[in-house]
């Protein structure tokens, strides 16, 4: 994982960056992270163009072409590490209209009632809204 920003309470959002971590990310908060990681990561390999037709200089350039061009997927961790809260949203964190931001809980619990001053500090961070209404899919 890498560090995002810190937010209220003693609180980090971390980028999630290997399948690994997703498949621990899925297990720990009890929803599908790991599957739309999957899905997402496979249309950005997908989606890449070689610079070069030598074989052995194919995947030149993949790894950061799939960083690019993938949703963020974002973990909210407490000091200890728990995991809290997880994010999607558009590639490089800019605003796109097309693209609409998910961030749920443990079991996709609403998030926002115990966590909405850190997705708040993620919203701000990155210069984009992150209100309930457009990101918890789950709304009741």
């Amino acid at each position: 994982m890498e560090y995002v920003c810190d937010a209220p309470g003693d609180l980090t959002w971390f980028r999630i960056v290997t399948e690994g971590e997703a498949a621990a990310e899925s297990r720990e908060l009890r929803h599908a992270v790991e599957k739309y990681f999957r899905r997402e990561w496979e249309k950005a390999e997908a989606s890449y163009r070689p610079p070069t037709t030598v074989f052995i200089e194919q995947a030149i350039g993949l790894a950061d072409h799939i960083r690019r061009s993938m949703p963020l997927f974002l973990t909210l961790r407490d000091m200890d590490g728990k995991g809290l809260a997880t994010a999607m949203l558009p590639s490089g964190g800019q605003s796109d209209r097309g693209f609409s931001p998910i961030i749920v809980g443990p079991a996709n619990a609403d998030p926002y009632a115990d966590h909405a001053e850190a997705i708040r500090a993620l919203a701000a961070h990155f210069a984009i809204a992150l209100d309930r209404a457009r990101c918890y899919p789950y709304r009741r």
